[in-house]
């Protein structure tokens, strides 16, 4: 994991370990893992406890309750261990899971420093430093099926990077009550999107303007 420590709240966990975030609850409510309370965040899990929920979504599904703690066990024993005998026939490859994570807890580092909120632009929506670009709306367009080179071309200021850690960002931040409308954003509809039925033409682009 990445050398500097900090603690998730479930959300952030998820985006990280790409564990669903009710998985992430149902892992702490069955003490799988053992977040704490955060006085100022709610419950916080550690880069230890990501590791375990990874693991445990990963492998623990195939391997009895006692080898699952067994498993997890040797982890503890041996921190630094490339990988760790679970069973008799199973064995982990747990660097490869912990260079996953840091790899991801450091793009949300990075998205963290790039990406905030300010009074007057975009309605307070959480932008792209020195752009008006929503971040919210281009992790939406990708997952809405729109591909990175779709998004550059409507958006020229931002790069396929930042688009990236537009969606762990935006998965580590969901957002709260209903999506804004385009014009709350200060945004307007520069063309419509057709979508057809089996034979019909292919349908044209849209875009969105600031």
């Amino acid at each position: 994991m990445s050398a500097t420590l900090r603690e998730y709240t479930p959300a952030e966990a998820a985006a990280v370990s790409q564990v669903g975030l009710k998985s992430v609850h149902n892992a702490i409510d069955k003490r799988i893992i053992d977040s704490k309370l955060a006085s100022h965040r709610g419950r916080a899990l550690t880069d230890d406890d990501l590791l375990r929920l990874k693991l445990w979504y990963g492998v623990g599904s195939i391997l009895s309750a006692e080898r699952r703690k067994r498993l997890f066990q040797a982890i503890k024993d041996n921190p630094m261990a490339p990988t760790v005998r679970a069973d008799d026939y199973l064995i982990v490859d747990v660097a490869r899971a912990r260079e996953q994570l840091s790899a991801r807890a450091d793009a949300l580092r990075e998205a963290e420093t790039i990406i905030q909120s300010v009074k007057g632009i975009v309605g307070g929506d959480p932008v792209f430093i020195g752009t008006r670009v929503p971040v919210r709306m281009i992790a939406s367009m990708k997952e809405q099926g729109a591909t990175t080179e779709e998004i550059l071309e409507g958006y020229p200021s931002i790069t396929s990077h930042m688009v990236e850690l537009a969606e762990i960002w935006t998965a580590a931040h969901p957002s709260r009550g209903r999506p804004k409308k385009l014009s709350d954003q200060g945004l307007t509809v520069k063309s419509t999107k057709r979508l057809s039925l089996k034979g019909d033409p292919k349908p044209k682009s849209s875009g969105v303007s600031s």
